[in-house]
C-alpha cells in the first residue's frame, strides 16, 4: 500500500510540476473501454478516447475504436480492428482519419515482473492528405503482485511510432508510468503520467499528459 501511495504521489507531482513549464503543453487524456467475451478465446473491445490540449483547455482529439482479440496461447494474442479519428487545432474544423490495424502481443514473465510487447500496424487513410502507415511497438512492465482488495498494481510502459512510406520515420515516443486498480467488480481503471515526445518536421516537442482509463468487462 505504501508503494502504491508513493507511485501515485510521484505521478501527481510530475503532472503539477511539468504543467508550469513554458516549453511543453499539459494535456488530459481520457479513455473508456467496453469489453465483451464472445467466446473462450475471443473478445471484442469498443473504445472511445478524448483529449484536451493547450493546458487542458482545448478539446482537440477524439477516436472511436472496435477491435477483436484472439488468444492463441498464454504467450501470444493476435487481433485486428478499426479506428475512426477526428482531430483539430484551435477553432479549425474537425479533420477525419480512418485507421484499420493489425496487432500481435507477446506476454512473458522475468525476475518477478510481468511484461507484454505489442506489435501494431496501422494503415492511415486521411480525408485531407496522402495516406500513410505507422508501426507502433509498446512494451509494458508490471510486478507480478497486486495490493489490497482493489488489486493495485504499478506499471511502466514505452511506445515508439515509426512512419511507413513517410520521410519522418521515427516520429513519436510515449513514456508512461502509472497504476492500475479494480474499484468494482468487472471494472478496471488506470491513472498515469505520460511524457509524449513528437516530431514535426525536424523539430521535437515534449508534451505532459495526465491520463485516465476505465474498462467495463461484460
Amino acid at each position: 500500500m505504501k508503494i502504491s501511495i508513493i507511485v501515485m504521489s510521484l505521478i501527481l507531482f510530475l503532472a503539477v510540476k511539468l504543467y508550469a513549464y513554458d516549453d511543453g503543453d499539459f494535456q488530459i487524456w481520457n479513455t473508456e473501454v467496453e469489453e465483451f467475451q464472445l467466446k473462450k478465446d475471443l473478445k471484442l473491445a469498443l473504445e472511445q478516447e478524448f483529449r484536451w490540449a493547450n493546458n487542458a483547455s482545448e478539446f482537440y482529439y477524439q477516436h472511436y475504436d472496435a477491435g477483436l482479440t484472439y488468444t492463441l496461447n498464454k504467450s501470444w494474442h493476435i487481433g485486428a480492428g478499426y479506428r475512426q479519428i477526428y482531430s483539430r487545432t484551435a477553432s479549425a474544423p474537425w479533420l477525419a482519419e480512418s485507421d484499420p490495424y493489425l496487432f500481435f502481443t507477446y506476454f512473458g514473465e522475468l525476475l518477478g515482473f510481468k511484461f507484454d510487447n505489442r506489435f501494431r500496424f496501422h494503415y492511415q487513410y486521411f480525408s485531407y492528405k496522402n495516406d500513410s502507415g505507422v508501426y507502433r511497438n509498446k512494451l509494458a512492465i508490471k510486478p507480478s503482485w497486486k495490493l489490497t482488495k482493489f488489486e493495485i498494481q504499478p506499471y511502466v510502459s514505452d511506445e515508439t511510432f515509426i512512419m511507413i512510406g513517410n520521410a519522418q520515420g521515427f516520429n513519436q515516443n510515449r513514456l508512461s508510468g502509472g497504476i492500475s486498480f479494480t474499484p468494482f467488480k468487472n471494472i478496471k481503471a488506470e491513472v498515469y503520467y505520460m511524457l509524449l515526445s513528437s516530431k514535426s518536421g525536424s523539430r521535437w516537442k515534449d508534451y505532459n499528459v495526465l491520463g485516465t482509463k476505465f474498462k467495463v468487462i461484460f
